[in-house]
């Protein structure tokens, strides 16, 4: 019975052995491993694993980027029985100490010098890590710690274990049940320590069978292994529906060269959480931006007609045979070239999920031609198990349940989720098991929303954080953020309105962008924090929002949420200072603690205020920005800001 990922596996390597089902480029040239190979490098791996005393029930951390190898070594400690724990590999030394000390890791896999170097960092409080293993060995070819084993050498060791233990790990892998927790997925932690949810097989797997018979999930779909390992929805994706489904996996060189190796491979099947749209929609932008009048003015009509008929598909309206012609000619001459540029041209089936994106820039997208849907879940929901049908897109709702999920909303208005794909429970940690998960199976998500008449899930924020102004008008920060976020050269929004007059907003530019915006304008700076404070940066951002009020002033349940003040921070929101999680969710107590200073000047309507803005280096060690931030209210705000 293929109940568990190593099962599958073996079923892959004897029924498609010649298939293609992972690649990785290297120097600018891309290695197919195919089912059959998939396997042996597990099968190597896990007897290593093996000798070196690895046990059913043990833990492998896995730190890195997207690489083979790692895959291979979460695999292989499945087929042992044992549980993988992904973190994310940009966090800093003390994250990763409390993520595998709290998990009980005992073995690691390291991509490479920089993620051993974490480790040796925090030695003292992994008194539980047998060993670390690590793939890349540049920088490592001299070590002699016995800590450290290189990945060969780990295989080398499987390798003889094998010729005296014939048949053990098959034996293993047939002992692993679906009820068994193949995965510990570290929530973001957006309001206190990350929590270790527990997916069993039968989680993941029923998830994953149910999208493919609703969304049409295909043997030998290419899917770009690109975001965090540590993220749910890789997991689901690249490991876990990759080997269910005999889906081709490709790992890029490296992230600088991600567009390029979206080109070449054509995937056919994309997930993303809203920073990677964000950063495909920026790279529209300005890309036309820089064109001469003639490309921007045929990519502007192009545009428009996209946007026309998305907004009246989504509605279900006619569309008009002139409109639907131009829309055609748009097509073939703009944005069929600018998918192929994105490498986006093959894309069958795209989603967004992790956060929720903007409704303009979700409009946007699907106006290029990218068949892009939202999906709704969590970490502890296995990933998604909400999703829009093909033909049913919209920025209104997230779709209709799978049917292995039910869902509900609460007397207070949260939304509640019940099915087979529910985590078991949060690791060491009964009491938030039981505050999430009540007796009945209903699982809280924290996520305030409604259902609609035709049973579709519309979500409308963070239950937490929706509140009201003081003149009664709803605030749901997150709504207003993805709208600023639209504009190219706004990367991050903190909005401020909770038991306040009026909304104001903390806002990132984006650098890439406003560079190009500089040499353009001919606007000198030395670097973010001077051409973050410039008064020409100011009035652009002014701008900005003050088009953005302009489309919150036709909708009257939000006109009266039009930012009315905001301040350009000199910094950027930084996972490495708390401020926001690796998946680049914004910890709003954290920004409150740490810009209270900031957020009460704005609201005593002072034009200035110095500051000193705490920062943390890679290497751990802190320091300060001194700076004098501008308070600017935006134009024609001002009038809407008194009468509050």
């Amino acid at each position: 019975m293929t109940d568990t990922f190593p099962k599958l596996l073996l079923r892959n390597a004897k029924e498609a052995g010649d298939q293609d089902a992972l690649r990785e480029k290297n120097y600018g040239i891309w290695r197919t491993y195919t089912w059959s190979m998939y396997a042996t490098e597990v099968r190597r791996f896990a007897l290593g694993l093996a000798a070196l005393g690895f046990e059913r029930g043990d833990k492998l951390g896995v730190i890195g980027d997207n690489r083979p190898r790692m895959y291979f070594a979460m695999l292989a400690a499945e087929c042992l029985g044992g549980i993988s724990v992904a973190v994310y590999q940009d966090s800093i030394a003390s994250e990763l100490g409390y993520i595998l000390e709290h998990a009980d890791v005992t073995f690691v896999i390291a991509e490479n010098e920089e993620q051993t170097d974490k480790l040796y960092d925090i030695g003292d409080s992994l008194g539980k890590v047998k060993k670390i293993i690590f793939d890349d060995p540049r920088g490592l070819e001299r070590a002699t710690d016995e800590w450290l084993i290189a990945f060969e050498s780990v295989q080398a060791k499987g390798d003889e274990f094998a010729r005296s233990n014939e048949g053990y790990l098959e034996a293993e892998i047939e002992k692993g049940q679906s009820s068994d927790v193949a995965v510990f997925c570290y929530t973001s932690g957006t309001t206190g320590d990350p929590k270790g949810v527990m997916l069993t097989y039968d989680n993941l797997l029923t998830g994953i069978y149910s999208t493919q018979k609703a969304e049409g999930l295909l043997e030998g779909d290419e899917l770009m292994a690109y975001l965090p390992m540590a993220w749910v929805g890789d997991f689901w994706l690249s490991l876990g529906s990759a080997v269910a489904l005999r889906m081709t996996v490709n790992c890029p060189e490296k992230r600088e060269t991600l567009n390029r190796d979206f080109r070449e491979i054509g995937p056919t099947v994309m997930v993303a959480p809203p920073a990677v749209w964000e950063q495909i929609l920026t790279r529209v932008q300005v890309r036309m931006e820089e064109a001469d009048w003639f490309k921007r003015g045929r990519y502007e009509k192009a545009m428009a007609a996209a946007l026309e008929v998305e907004q009246l598909t989504q509605h279900g309206k006619p569309i008009p045979a002139g409109l639907a012609f131009r829309n055609w000619l748009g097509d073939w001459l703009v944005r069929k070239p600018l998918r192929d540029l994105l490498g986006v041209a093959n894309v069958r089936l795209a989603y967004t999920g992790g956060a929720p994106l903007g409704p303009d820039a979700f409009d946007f997208l699907r106006a290029i031609g990218i068949n892009l849907k939202q999906l709704y879940g969590m970490t502890e929901s296995s990933s998604a198990c909400v999703y829009q049908a093909d033909g049913q897109a919209n920025t209104e709702t997230v779709g209709r349940a799978l049917d292995i999920t039910e869902v509900k909303i609460s007397d207070s208005g949260e939304i509640l989720l019940r099915g087979p794909m529910v985590f078991v429970g949060y690791y060491k940690n009964d009491d938030a098991t039981r505050e999430t998960i009540d007796t009945e199976g209903w699982m809280a998500t924290g996520d305030a929303g409604i259902m609609t008449d035709d049973s579709q899930l519309k979500v409308i924020d963070r239950a937490k954080d929706v509140s009201k102004l003081n003149n009664g008008t709803m605030f749901a920060p997150q709504f207003l953020e993805n709208k600023l976020k639209f504009s190219p050269y706004i990367k991050e929004a903190v909005c401020l309105g909770k038991d306040e007059n009026y909304v104001s907003a903390m806002v990132n530019i984006d650098l890439e962008a406003l560079e190009i915006w500089a040499e353009r304008n001919n606007v000198t700076y030395s670097g973010y924090q001077e051409l973050s404070q410039k008064i020409e940066v100011y009035d652009l951002i002014n701008a900005e929002i003050g088009r953005i009020n302009a489309d919150l002033a036709q909708d009257s349940a939000l006109e009266g949420a039009q930012v009315q003040r905001f301040l350009v921070l000199n910094k950027e929101l930084d996972a490495d200072d708390g401020e926001v999680t690796r998946t680049r969710k914004i910890r709003r107590s954290v920004i409150a603690d740490r810009y209270g200073q900031l957020i009460k000047a704005i609201y005593e309507n002072e034009a200035q205020v110095e500051t000193d803005i705490q920062v943390t280096y890679e290497d751990g060690s802190t320091g300060s920005i001194h700076a004098d931030l501008r308070i600017m209210d935006v134009s024609g705000a001002a009038s809407v800001r008194a009468a509050a």
